[in-house]
């Protein structure tokens, strides 16, 4: 794990990157602002999590280190002993942890439930909407701490590393590390996540909804060698792709708020 600084004192801000090392754009965020070295009026702990995932461009070397938080110091699973390392760090932050997914090109964030926190941060990320993971994730990182997790856009694109430029400045900005205002969103969808969609085993994967827009019941969400996947209620799909997960293809969620300025 990689620790870098802006600005003297105790840190109440980080940004973190590489929590899944086949995610570069957090890490390309994070390199760029410290490049820039910009004066901050607060200062920032800068964080590339999983350098060894990294080195290796794979999501993990051992265990998935968004899946083991808190952590253990003591556990034989490299990436065990780096969640309780990655907590200690951040605990006590206000933290933005930059990701990338395979199922939506545009930003939009995962926060354990919209508190306060994620009221006053939200609206000035240039984001799509705020899913609400509850417990689904509950041994993530944002089940622990005031974060909020950002998939900035496609795993492994250029656009998906320019958005966590701009996020890493809208956080900072929002937060009063940088000088300066941004304008908020205009209203911003809120879902709260439901239950996985199960992907059966099967050589040809195809995915018919997008992510965020409502499904009626008997719609086609999904082919597995051809053989329909209907949905038997009303959902929005949030991360649904073909292939970025093993077992399933998404999850459903409701639609419950709408985040306004």
């Amino acid at each position: 794990m990689r620790v870098e600084q802006l600005g003297d004192g105790e840190p109440e801000l980080a940004v973190v990157g590489a929590i899944h090392g086949d995610e570069p754009c957090g890490v390309h965020a994070i390199e760029t602002l410290l490049d820039a070295n910009p004066p901050v009026e607060r200062p920032v702990k800068c964080i590339i999590a999983n350098e060894r995932a990294l080195e290796r461009n794979v999501r993990y070397t051992e265990t998935d280190l968004n899946r083991v938080f808190p952590g253990d110091p003591d556990a034989p699973a490299y990436e065990t002993r780096l969640a309780h390392e990655v907590l200690d760090e951040i605990r006590g932050c206000t933290t933005l942890s930059m990701h990338s997914t395979q199922s939506y090109s545009c930003p939009f964030a995962l926060v354990e439930e919209t508190d306060p926190f994620a009221e006053m941060i939200g609206p000035y990320l240039s984001i799509d909407a705020i899913v609400e993971v509850g417990d689904e994730f509950a041994d993530a990182l944002v089940g622990y701490v005031d974060v909020v997790e950002v998939e900035c856009g496609m795993q492994g694109s250029q656009e998906a590393a320019d958005n966590a430029v701009d996020l890493v400045y809208e956080f900072l900005t929002a937060t009063g590390a940088l000088p300066g205002a941004i304008d908020p969103t205009g209203a911003l969808p809120v879902f709260a996540l439901n239950d996985p969609i199960p992907k059966a085993d099967g050589t040809d994967y195809a995915v018919h909804v997008e992510n965020f827009q409502r499904i009626e019941s008997g719609d086609t969400i999904a082919t597995i060698d051809g053989h329909e996947i209907v949905a038997e209620q009303p959902f929005h799909p949030v991360l649904i792709s073909a292939n970025g997960y093993d077992r399933q293809f998404g999850y459903t969620a409701e639609k419950i708020d709408l985040l306004k300025n």
